[in-house]
């Protein structure tokens, strides 16, 4: 059975992460935290803040980046599905994400060469251009 805590108790930043699923393991969100990509109420938090409920919380995990409202806590980690219910996204904050997703999704992949060694005109224009730096 589930201990969901839903009063106004409060929970550390790391376990609520871990519980939320936004990391797999604790010492990622740690770590995640120690480096700045996780802001509690705008600020800057260690691992051992205490999170509340209707606290914001801004996760950068790049390319993206989420701006959530505590909505409950866990003290166990839970599956996926039990876990979404412990945040909303807010509204801006999908709106950036789904932006910043089909722009990535529409540019080009760049340059593959599906081949596998240099040609010997490859090996050429190679040996004209390393010879002119």
């Amino acid at each position: 059975m589930a201990k969901q805590d839903t009063s106004s108790e409060s929970q550390r930043l790391d376990k609520w992460l871990w519980a939320a699923r936004f990391y797999k393991t604790r010492s990622l969100a740690v770590e995640a935290i120690n480096g700045g990509k996780v802001h509690l109420n705008k600020q800057r938090a260690k691992p051992s803040r205490t999170v509340r409920v209707e606290d914001t919380l801004t996760i950068s995990k790049p390319p993206y980046e989420f701006e959530i409202i505590v909505a409950g806590l866990n003290l166990q980690r839970r599956p996926a599905a039990e876990a979404q219910q412990l945040y909303q996204e807010t509204p801006d904050s999908q709106k950036k994400r789904e932006a910043l997703r089909e722009q990535i999704k529409n540019e080009p992949l760049g340059f593959r060469q599906q081949k596998g060694r240099p040609s010997k005109r490859d090996r050429r224009h190679i040996i004209k251009f390393t010879r002119q730096t």
